[in-house]
């Protein structure tokens, strides 16, 4: 059924174009977010500079809600070919990051970056449930998880090679011609696009359109509010992952092998999560997962590392469920010239407690033993799978 569902999308020439400008962009930008970090720490010495150039990726997120509304105020497709070339024509500026008082231009990229991935995201997600038959969302959905984390796998190994070799500003540019190649292929795909309708002036009231739909809404407050649960507690669990090593014997470099290992966790849930969604409906799908990921982060506690490693690959196969559940719900449950304002608040909703439970993780495990920890994560993970479970299944995808 698998091979199935990868063969039924791929034979969609919009999904397929779609898929290569996820896979073009996202090997581009992992390697970037690596290399960003490293650049940093060189040119300063400073870690605490260095965990910036995160911060300033993702602080974009929050205002997610305000930036969605810009979505539905234009075609989707020039939007997210403009997103696209204006990175590639921003990011040869970092030409000019060659010293630590100059570092203010590479800062000042990265939010711009972080921002404009926030519309394309939304853009993207938009354009996409009218550019391909909406019984393909689920496994294109997962697909498009694969895809992501692939290039997670891959991309920062070329990209620390090649700032090894030539520096951070030739992978800036590797990026920058990623996005030009993207924008390409976003300008092959077909599909028809009404002129966005008039929408009130007031700003304010456009913004908490989204948040009011996903609050109102039966089949997406659930799992909206698993997915920023879930992503909260996956913080506190990321912030013990080098205590893990620890406590295993090993040296901080054994957690590049457990992403690794979650990594290819990921990618075999989104090759599977079409078919999975069709036969569970979007709340036991998201539900299992979760269910999956608490199991595994208990076991954590023990100190083996063979159960370490099976621990990272559930935990790698149960995060995405309730992503990408949530993710399609919206799609499906939106009304079109709504659908980038309720997908720009959903995902704040979702991944900005990620930054939450990464600080309170960092706090928690200086104060208690991080098998503690775990322990109790596992079960307060557990006791989030009820509600969704206990809810009325949503529609099964076609």
């Amino acid at each position: 059924m698998k091979t199935w569902a990868v063969t039924r999308v791929l034979r969609d020439r919009n999904a397929g174009l779609y898929l290569s400008a996820v896979v073009v962009s996202g090997f581009g930008s992992s390697a970037l977010w690596l290399v960003s970090g490293v650049w940093v720490k060189d040119l300063t010495g400073s870690d605490g500079l260095a965990a910036l150039c995160v911060l300033a990726l993702w602080a974009p997120t929050l205002a997610g809600p305000a930036l969605g509304t810009l979505v539905d105020r234009t075609r989707r497709r020039p939007l997210l070919i403009g997103t696209n070339l204006l990175l590639a024509a921003l990011l040869p500026v970092l030409f000019f990051v060659d010293a630590p008082d100059r570092l203010w231009i590479l800062f000042a990229v990265l939010l711009v970056y972080g921002a404009a991935g926030v519309v394309h995201d939304a853009a993207e997600s938009a354009l996409i449930v009218s550019a391909v038959d909406r019984s393909l969302l689920g496994d294109l959905n997962g697909l498009r998880t694969t895809a992501v984390e692939g290039m997670k796998l891959l991309a920062p190994l070329a990209g620390a090679g090649l700032y090894a070799v030539y520096g951070g500003a030739r992978v800036a540019l590797l990026d920058a011609v990623t996005f030009a190649l993207a924008a390409g292929v976003y300008a092959l795909l077909r599909t028809e696009e009404a002129a966005p309708p008039k929408v009130p002036s007031d700003w304010r009231a456009r913004t908490a359109e989204g948040a009011r739909h996903l609050w109102a809404h039966p089949r997406l407050r659930p799992l909206v509010l698993a997915g920023a649960t879930t992503m909260l507690f996956a913080g506190v669990n990321g912030a013990t992952v080098y205590a893990v090593a620890e406590g295993l014997g090993h040296p901080p470099a054994y957690v590049g092998l457990l992403y690794a290992v979650q990594g290819a966790g990921s990618v075999a849930t989104g090759v599977a999560a079409g078919p999975l969604l069709r036969r569970l409906g979007e709340r036991r799908f998201a539900g299992y997962g979760i269910a999956l990921t608490a199991v595994a982060v208990a076991a954590r506690t023990l100190p083996y590392d063979t159960v370490a490693l099976a621990s990272a690959a559930a935990i790698g196969a149960g995060l995405p469920c309730v992503l990408i559940a949530a993710l399609t719900a919206v799609q499906r449950e939106t009304p079109g010239a709504q659908l980038g304002t309720v997908t720009a608040t959903a995902n704040t909703l979702v991944f900005a407690p990620n930054a939450v439970g990464l600080a309170m993780g960092a706090g928690l495990v200086e104060l208690l033993d991080h098998r503690l920890l775990l322990a109790v994560l596992g079960l307060v993970r557990l006791a989030t799978v009820v509600p969704l479970l206990r809810s009325q299944p949503s529609r099964a995808s076609a």
